[in-house]
């Protein structure tokens, strides 16, 4: 009984070991610089792969290579010196949606579809066919809030690169959450 207890006493003593390490505050677009107001500390359970409190002054002021949700552990790859985003072939672009155009709820790292809106009442069929763009799809990278009541929210979205001029001359854009990879309606 008494092993028994010794060594129940030491698997919670090892199990309860916490680390105190960063956590991203709030969304932080990449190639921002990190700021102290970006990061909050936590303590978990965590053995390598994080940045613990003492390593703080090894990425503020460093720029991050990659879009940081809130809540998300910071992990040492995910700053540097330079932006090392958007990778290769992609690009992001940014679509100022009025309300209604978005789910309201969109959130980073979400697989979406953007749609070019309903033309405007006075087109003529004919220009719109013409400037009628097909939807591109892409990863949400950033959602900022309007600047004034009642005006658009822009919606930053990583697209390809080859798409990514088509994607920019989207009129009155929509922008649709999609299911994951693959399960698309047709």
């Amino acid at each position: 009984m008494v092993v028994s207890a010794v060594g129940f006493t030491m698997v919670v003593k090892v199990a309860g070991d916490r680390d105190r390490v960063l956590v991203v505050a709030r969304d932080v677009p990449a190639g921002q610089v990190l700021k102290l107001g970006d990061l909050r500390v936590v303590e978990v359970a965590a053995e390598a792969g994080v940045v613990p409190v003492a390593d703080r002054g090894t990425v503020l002021g460093r720029r991050t290579r990659v879009p940081l949700a809130a809540g998300a552990l910071l992990a040492p790859g995910q700053v540097g010196t330079r932006a090392g985003f958007p990778p290769n072939g992609s690009s992001q672009v940014a679509f100022a949606v009025e309300a209604g155009g978005a789910p309201p709820d969109l959130s980073l790292g979400e697989r979406v579809a953007v749609l070019p809106g309903p033309a405007d009442a006075g087109a003529v069929a004919a220009d719109a066919d013409e400037k009628a763009a097909s939807g591109v799809t892409g990863m949400v990278t950033g959602v900022r809030a309007p600047e004034s009541a009642g005006g658009p929210r822009v919606v930053t979205v990583l697209v390809e690169t080859a798409v990514a001029r088509r994607a920019a001359q989207l009129e009155h854009p929509r922008v649709v959450v999609l299911p994951a990879e693959g399960r698309e309606a047709p």
